[in-house]
């Protein structure tokens, strides 16, 4: 497998999951303030320019979900996801959905009219609207959550590499308080984790030898 990807961004959550699946990958660093993902050839893999991609063979993944998805089911050995078919499996995805579809947007609309966008094309008007929805999504969270360990229980999944992904993305990144100590306390737990610690290292160590490259 072929991840390419930038550190602290959504290709992290892949690096994460191939890192909990112990697979061996190789990582290729697209640098997106310079436009490179843009360019020939990572845009031939996603004409959207974006980070990340996922290619296995002849198949190529653009979608952070997705590609966890894949990689999931590729090594269930590593039960990082329920069967298909089973009940289990379809909470697990409509976790990967909410995440994707309600709790993730608000932040992405925030960062777009901060920072993502040209500054002609921000509307700082929409922030405080999109700050209210995320806020409104952290709580269907919280009800999701209740007193598990992981959003499926006590298996950790996917689904909260995603989530945890989004909720640092918007305390840290975006300076947001969760508002809830134990959607905190999950997010410090799955941050925690060693195998996310390794793929910020894989990740920063790319960079670095992509860096002393040019």
């Amino acid at each position: 497998m072929h991840l390419y990807g930038c550190p602290m961004t959504r290709s992290t959550r892949v690096a994460w999951v191939l890192e909990e699946a112990g697979l061996d990958y190789h990582y290729t660093v697209i640098d997106l303030k310079s436009g490179e993902g843009f360019k020939p050839p990572f845009i031939n893999l996603n004409p959207s320019g974006k980070v990340p991609a996922l290619v296995d063979g002849d198949l190529i993944l653009t979608e952070s979900a997705a590609i966890g998805i894949y990689i999931a089911d590729k090594v269930p050995a590593a039960g990082l996801i329920p069967a298909v078919g089973t009940s289990e499996r379809a909470l697990h995805d409509q976790w990967c959905f909410f995440a994707s579809s309600e709790l993730e947007q608000p932040l992405w609309l925030m960062a777009k009219h901060t920072f993502a966008f040209p500054p002609d094309q921000r509307c700082p008007a929409v922030l405080p609207s999109a700050e209210w929805e995320f806020k409104r999504q952290l709580k269907v969270l919280a009800q999701g959550l209740g007193d598990k360990t992981f959003i499926l229980g006590e298996q950790f999944t996917v689904a909260d590499v995603l989530l945890s992904h989004i909720l640092t993305w918007a305390t840290r990144g975006l300076k947001m308080d969760l508002g809830d100590e134990k959607l905190e306390a999950y997010r410090q737990r799955t941050q925690a984790r060693p195998a996310l610690a390794k793929a910020r290292e894989r990740e920063a160590h790319e960079a670095a030898l992509k860096a002393q490259a040019q």
